[in-house]
């Protein structure tokens, strides 16, 4: 008796374990959802940079010499033709009386060659003179036409250094930037400006910001772009893509930082009286838009070890996936081809489907769905630990969206 007693202990427990399991089992695990619906979305394309002004001249002097006069501070505004910066002229006059000097000797000197040259012509037309001594008159008359054509381009050299001691300005703009006083001296290099002055023309200004290496490809002229500025948080100024360089920017190279970049420039359409150059911006370039396509959230799109979803693809489904895999990009690499499928999972009456997506262009908050779904099916879209780890088709779900509408609607 006692040992049926034992043995019918035994079965009851052995009862209530699998009930609990059983009822562990048919648990609903709450989810949070959305529906998949049509509309635009736009790829976007963001890189970080400065402001700086389209137009910006650099002032310096093309000859060398000790500036006398800066009649502009930062921040004037200038008209082109403006008087900006004056050197000393003493040394450059001296060297234009001496070239003026120079010429009238040589017109003299000339005027004797050639009257020398035409007796020895006639000389010559007589016969009272041999033809090396005309030969030699006119070697006279030609080097000293040579002479004074030297002179003339002296004189003309002279007086474009003399010229070049006053310095204006050949743009209307505003000073920016002022890098030399009265008193200091303006080298005068012609293969390497020493800038005194730089002047802008703020009226028009352009984001110059670097993108990444991996996203330039998207990026191509006459995109637009809205550029937030960090000293204006709350104002969004559309521009235009107007230059893509060709080289790269490479930082941290040789290191595991290592990042390449190619800079981007973004004309303005509106401006604020305020705009700085130097100032901090971001931009945002719409690459590519795609009207009236299927949306599905970004944050439900997760991935499964293809062996998982290869168990419940009908024999159509798999020929479209071996259809898919051919024409993903060569980069990938193959174990990541044969490893992971890009998944979402539906829900149907209280059931989660695990389905494979092909995805097309993304925003910031959704995918494009090229195959995979429909319009109004209802996607998981958190939490994000059950999503990316847990959950598996066939799952039982509650959901349960007042938490995710109580977070997006807290400020």
């Amino acid at each position: 008796m006692k040992k049926l007693l034992v043995i019918l202990g035994v079965v009851i427990l052995v009862g209530v374990i699998v009930f609990l399991n059983v009822k562990r089992g048919e648990q609903a695990i709450e989810v949070q959802t959305e529906k998949v619906f049509r509309d635009d979305i736009t790829q976007m394309v963001t890189g970080n940079g400065k402001i700086y002004p389209v137009t910006e001249v650099k002032i310096s002097a093309r000859i060398p010499g000790k500036i006398v006069a800066i009649t502009v501070d930062e921040g004037d505004s200038v008209k082109a033709g403006q008087v900006l910066v004056r050197l000393e002229r003493a040394q450059y006059l001296a060297s234009l009386e001496k070239a003026k000097s120079s010429l009238m000797e040589a017109q003299a000197n000339l005027t004797l060659a050639e009257n020398e040259y035409q007796r020895a012509q006639e000389l010559f037309k007589q016969n009272l003179t041999s033809k090396a001594e005309l030969d030699i008159a006119e070697a006279k008359y030609r080097q000293a036409l040579g002479r004074l054509r030297q002179m003339e381009a002296s004189v003309r050299e002279a007086e474009d250094a003399l010229r070049r001691t006053v310095l204006i300005s050949p743009i209307d703009g505003v000073v920016i930037k002022k890098n030399k006083e009265v008193g200091e001296i303006a080298l005068g290099s012609q293969f390497q400006e020493d800038v005194i002055l730089v002047v802008a023309d703020l009226s028009e200004m352009e984001a110059r910001i670097e993108v990444n290496e991996n996203d330039i490809i998207n990026v191509s002229p006459g995109d637009t772009a809205f550029v937030e500025i960090d000293a204006f948080p709350d104002t969004l100024f559309k521009g235009v893509v107007t230059e893509i360089s060709n080289s790269a920017i490479t930082k941290g190279q040789g290191t595991v930082e290592e990042v390449t970049n190619f800079e981007v420039r973004v004309k303005l359409f509106n401006r604020l009286p305020d705009f700085r150059p130097g100032m901090s911006a971001t931009a945002d370039i719409a690459t590519e838009t795609h009207r009236n396509v299927l949306n599905v959230p970004i944050q439900s799109v997760t991935v499964r070890e293809r062996k998982v979803l290869e168990r419940k693809l009908s024999p159509e489904e798999e020929r479209r996936q071996a259809s898919r895999e051919t024409e993903e990009p060569r980069k990938k690499t193959r174990k990541a081809k044969e490893d992971l499928v890009e998944v979402v999972f539906v829900v149907k009456d209280g059931i989660v489907e695990m389905r494979p997506v092909k995805l097309g262009i993304s925003d910031d908050s959704y995918y494009e769905v090229l195959s995979g779904l429909t319009e109004g099916e209802e996607v998981v879209t958190g939490p994000y630990r059950v999503l990316s780890r847990t959950l598996k088709d066939g799952d039982r779900v509650k959901v349960n969206n007042r938490k995710r509408e109580g977070a997006s609607s807290s400020p």
